[in-house]
C-alpha cells in the first residue's frame, strides 16, 4: 500500500497448513473444527488437505431441514456467459418476475461489487416500467447493520449486495423468501495470492482448480445459499443464473454439494412456489372452562 509518506508491504502465506501446525504445537489440546461448509460433494479431503491434516477423523450430519419440501432451486433457461458485457442487466431481467411474484422479500447476491449498482439500476428501471415499485436497498447506501434492519422493517424489500451479505446474516421466516445468486463466486485468477497459489500447486504437480479454486468457490456459494432456509418453517426459492452449473463437468460437484432442494427450470413453477402464503383466517374464540388463560 503506497501513501504520500512511503509504502507498506504485507505478506500472505500461500497455505495455512504450516501456521496452523505451529498453533497446534503451542497448545497441546484437542481441536474440533465445525462448520456447515467444510465438505466438497460430501467429502472432507479438500479441506483437510488444505489445513495440513489429511486423514483426520471427520463426521458429517445431515441437516434437520426438509429442503426438498421447503425450498426450490430455480435454474433459469440458458443464460449467456457471466463474462458477457451486459450480464448484470440480464441477471436483473431474469430475476424480476420472481421478485415481483414474491413481493420482494429477497436478497440479490452479486459475486463482485462492480455488479451491484448495475443490477440495482436495471431492477429499478423494470420496477418503474411495470408500475410496481418495491423497496430497493443497495449495498453502499448504508452500512450492513442498518440495511438489514430496514430490510426487516419494510417487509417487501429487495436487497442487492455483494460478498459481505453472503455470510453471517440470519433472516428467518417469510421476511426472506428468495435468494438470487448471479454467478459462481470463483476468486479472480489475477488476484496476487490466488495467482501465486495456482503457480505453486502447478509446480507441485497438483490440480489447482479442483484442489483450491473450486472448493473455495463452493464454500462461499454455500454460505450464500445458507441465507435462505434458517428454520423449520422457512420456505423459498434459490435462483442461480450461472449456466456453468449444467454445462460444465464440475457443475455436478457443485450441485452435489448444495442442500437437496427440489429443482426446476420453469419460471412459472418458481413464481408459484414463492408467492406469499395467505395468513390463516382467525378461528372462533377459544373457550376455557375451569381455568384461566394468562396472556
Amino acid at each position: 500500500m503506497a501513501t504520500g509518506q512511503g509504502a507498506q508491504f504485507q505478506t500472505t502465506p500461500l497455505s495455512c497448513a504450516e501456521p496452523f501446525a505451529r498453533a497446534r504445537e503451542q497448545r497441546q489440546q484437542a481441536w474440533i473444527l465445525t462448520s456447515a461448509t467444510l465438505t466438497t460433494a460430501q467429502r472432507f479431503e479438500p479441506f483437510l488437505n488444505e489445513i495440513g491434516l489429511p486423514g483426520s477423523a471427520a463426521l458429517r450430519w445431515d441437516s434437520p431441514f426438509d429442503f426438498a419440501r421447503q425450498a426450490l432451486l430455480y435454474l433459469p433457461t440458458p443464460m449467456p456467459s457471466p463474462q458477457a458485457e451486459h450480464f448484470p442487466e440480464l441477471v436483473a431481467e431474469a430475476a424480476w418476475p420472481i421478485l415481483r411474484a414474491s413481493r420482494g422479500r429477497a436478497f440479490v447476491l452479486c459475486s463482485t461489487l462492480r455488479a451491484v449498482p448495475r443490477v440495482a439500476r436495471r431492477l429499478r428501471e423494470l420496477m418503474d416500467a411495470s408500475g410496481d415499485p418495491l423497496p430497493l436497498l443497495v449495498q453502499g447506501d448504508d452500512n450492513r447493520r442498518a440495511m438489514l434492519g430496514e430490510f426487516r422493517r419494510l417487509g417487501e424489500a429487495v436487497l442487492v449486495g455483494s460478498v459481505s451479505f453472503w455470510e453471517g446474516i440470519d433472516v428467518r421466516g417469510d421476511a426472506l423468501s428468495v435468494v438470487v445468486i448471479d454467478k459462481l463466486p470463483f476468486a479472480p485468477p489475477d488476484d496476487p495470492v490466488v495467482e501465486a497459489r495456482i503457480r505453486q500447486m502447478k509446480a507441485q504437480g497438483r490440480n489447482p482448480f479442483y484442489e483450491y479454486q473450486l472448493p473455495h468457490a463452493l464454500t462461499l456459494l454455500r454460505q450464500g445459499v445458507g441465507r435462505l432456509i434458517r428454520g423449520d418453517n422457512d420456505r423459498g426459492v434459490l435462483m442461480i443464473l450461472d449456466e456453468r452449473l449444467l454445462s460444465r463437468s464440475y457443475g455436478k460437484t457443485i450441485l452435489a454439494s448444495l442442500p437437496p432442494f427440489s429443482r426446476t427450470r420453469s419460471e412459472a413453477d418458481a413464481c408459484a412456489f414463492v408467492q406469499p402464503r395467505p395468513s390463516p383466517e382467525p378461528g372462533p374464540p377459544e373457550r376455557f372452562e375451569g381455568a384461566e388463560k394468562v396472556q
